[in-house]
């Protein structure tokens, strides 16, 4: 099979975008300077990152065999336990974080996730893409 068609390496070439976009808002600045339409938009770039996360993991996991794993609970369970990625706590809140965004608007808890994708949730992001990479390399 050419390289170009393995369907995983397609999705995370979109990954990289989004996580990129995501960087533009969520490094180097203060989460205090952010403007309430910067928080609100790093807050989206986050949801569609996370999303592109486990659907690229998926595609992987099916590319190496795991034809019966789907969804992003399982996905993420094998993904920890084949070492994609790491510290299953931080990945649960970030799964927790992206469904709240999704099911409800609150400015406190907008500004709660805003603090945790600058704080915790970029950096476990950027990991899997370095993660990926590796992976795409062998």
């Amino acid at each position: 099979m050419d390289k170009q068609d393995i369907r995983w390496e397609q999705r995370f070439a979109n990954y990289k975008k989004a996580l990129a976009k995501l960087g533009e808002v969520a490094t180097g600045r203060s989460i205090e300077n952010l403007s309430d339409l910067e928080k609100e938009g790093m807050i989206q770039r986050f949801e569609y990152s996370f999303e592109l996360a486990w659907k690229t993991l998926q595609d992987l996991l099916e590319y190496k065999g795991y034809t019966d794993i789907a969804g992003p609970n399982p996905v993420l369970m094998q993904s920890l336990k084949d070492g994609y990625i790491t510290d299953e706590k931080q990945w649960r809140n970030m799964k927790k974080s992206r469904e709240l965004t999704s099911h409800t608007y609150n400015s406190s808890t907008a500004d709660d996730i805003a603090h945790d994708i600058v704080d915790e949730y970029y950096s476990l992001l950027k990991a899997l893409e370095q993660r990926l990479e590796e992976e795409r390399g062998r």
